[in-house]
């Protein structure tokens, strides 16, 4: 009857007494669920977008990621390049013109083709280089500025002092550079060292060039065909090339000696090179048996490491074939 209606919104009553549980039924409902994930790692939270884009974003330039705050994509140069690597057209082209030492050839896919990479692919194959098609991401990850390309060369496998002299001819002239930090500097030494018949050439191990693609490529091929020798202790070389006979000569632009009144060219010789700047290390000009300087115009400062040692090289070899 409508007089016995209950009104709208009333409260039911419940029934009196104890209630029957759901016999673990609803178990699985009252388990956590463990911590809350971040917000960007949640698939529909606007956070996890953002940080989708910005991942599609770093993959296509990791510059534009820098703009945006999102790290780009690191890849590892262990991913089959070892060792040095030259990136970019023009150096990679270079540098297999040259026949500088490499393992692998990295390109990016769907790179634009055009002389320098078409030559750098078959010169890589005339060499029997692994030619491998990456990523451009991987690319540039490697190298922002490798253009598509990147060489990967073989570490320089240096000789030593001692096997540079047991393989020396008589008279003996050893190269050795005092703290030439210049890459093309040391190719260019490497270089006239091997025009002019020195036995090898010598450096240190710290605070100087190493044979890298740059010292290769300004050797001319000369590295391939000289041996370069590192040691620990530019001082105590000096003393073993002593023992083994040699006459220590050092060039220094403020010696008033003039290479041409060197006397004893034709004898085994060591001829040490300073450093671009500095020039000869004060323990070093003390060691040697002479120091000479290159007579130059009063105009110009001083000569460049590699021309000097070019021009001393030249005068040993003159002194040698008039003896």
């Amino acid at each position: 009857m409508a007089g016995n209606a209950k009104p709208r919104g009333a409260v039911r009553k419940s029934k009196k007494g104890p209630t029957t549980g759901s016999g673990g039924n609803n178990k699985r409902r009252l388990e956590g669920k463990g911590p809350t994930p971040k917000a960007e790692d949640r698939p529909y939270h606007a956070a996890a977008k953002r940080k989708k884009v910005a991942e599609r974003t770093s993959a296509k330039s990791p510059a534009a990621a820098k703009k945006t705050g999102a790290a780009p994509r690191k890849y590892a140069k262990a991913d089959g390049l070892r060792g040095e690597i030259v990136a970019g057209r023009n150096a990679v082209l270079e540098a297999l013109r040259e026949s500088v030492p490499a393992t692998e050839l990295l390109v990016a896919r769907s790179i634009d083709v055009d002389d320098r990479v078409a030559e750098s692919l078959q010169l890589a194959l005339n060499h029997g280089l692994q030619i491998r098609e990456a990523h451009r991401a991987e690319v540039e990850g490697i190298s922002p500025n490798s253009q598509g390309i990147i060489l990967s060369i073989k570490p320089y496998q240096y000789s030593s002092f001692e096997e540079i002299t047991q393989r020396a001819k008589n008279p003996m002239l050893i190269v050795a550079l005092d703290g030439v930090t210049d890459p093309r500097n040391l190719g260019a030494i490497v270089r006239s060292a091997a025009a002019f018949g020195a036995s090898g050439v010598l450096m240190t191990e710290r605070r100087a060039a190493g044979m890298t693609a740059s010292a290769w490529k300004s050797s001319a091929g000369a590295a391939a065909r000289l041996p370069i020798a590192q040691v620990t202790n530019l001082a105590r070389t000096i003393d073993e090339a002593k023992k083994l006979g040699c006459f220590v000569v050092g060039l220094d632009g403020e010696s008033e000696t003039s290479i041409g009144e060197m006397k004893f060219a034709t004898e085994n010789l060591m001829v040490i090179v300073g450093s671009e700047g500095k020039g000869l290390a004060r323990l070093t000009r003390e060691k040697c048996d002479l120091v000479v300087s290159i007579p130059i115009n009063a105009s110009t400062e001083s000569l460049n490491a590699s021309v000097a040692t070019s021009i001393a090289l030249y005068a040993v070899d003159e002194a040698r074939r008039k003896g």
